[in-house]
């Protein structure tokens, strides 16, 4: 595969066998983010589990302190009050059979669902196609609630989930090249303490087995960890 200049550049600014500080790396990921637009920034945790196991799996939510700098459009299932409250909350859409027929239909423009706890047997005629996407409102991610107004303010603020995928690892946003140094190391000291504190009792042996952190077009810059 044929590798770009500015790719090429990237690879060479630093030593792909090392592993940096959290600091260094995400300096090392700045120095390198020079695309023409924000470049998103992320984390990539390889985790010492087998989620195949129910007591291995790693799933949660938290607010990063600086968010992650992207605009996020909230859809909320609910009737009546609850609906209204939305509304009055920020809520970017707001309905009840009407808007899972919409779902139904093929419209997926939002980026977090929320539903009240009465709701969930109507948006369970789209679990098939909300599922596989991530956006199937569930109680532990804090989706399905009757605390809407809440539920909105985070999201809004910068609630991110995490979860792990087929291959033990989980991908987390912790925002913008925009941002700097301070903002963006805060943000990935937040996601990597509350993985932390979701280690599964079960795990057995190093469970960070690999942490980097890259730029929507850069390349990957492994960080030093010792749990």
């Amino acid at each position: 595969m044929k590798i770009g200049k500015r790719m090429k550049a990237a690879l060479e600014s630093y030593n792909k066998q090392k592993s940096y500080s959290a600091s260094e790396a995400i300096d090392c990921v700045l120095n390198n983010a020079k695309a023409k637009f924000d470049e998103t920034i992320e984390v990539h945790v390889k985790l010492g589990v087998d989620g195949r196991n129910a007591d291995q799996q790693v799933r949660g939510v938290v607010v990063l302190p600086h968010g992650t700098g992207k605009s996020v459009k909230v859809l909320v299932v609910a009737r009546g009050d609850k609906a209204d409250e939305a509304v009055k909350a920020g809520a970017d859409y707001v309905g009840a059979e009407e808007i899972v027929a919409k779902i139904q239909g093929g419209w997926l423009d939002f980026d977090v669902c929320i539903t009240t706890p009465d709701m969930m047997g109507v948006i369970g005629r789209v679990a098939r196609v909300l599922g596989p996407k991530g956006l199937m409102p569930n109680p532990k991610s804090g989706t399905v609630t009757m605390d809407v107004k809440k539920a909105i303010a985070d999201v809004k603020a910068g609630k991110v989930e995490y979860r792990l995928d087929k291959t033990n690892n989980v991908h987390v946003i912790i925002g913008k090249a925009s941002f700097g140094k301070e903002k963006l190391l805060e943000n990935f000291n937040t996601i990597v303490d509350a993985l932390t504190k979701a280690k599964p009792a079960a795990a057995k042996g190093q469970y960070f087995k690999n942490i980097s952190v890259c730029s929507s077009m850069g390349p990957g810059v492994k960080v030093v960890s010792s749990l």
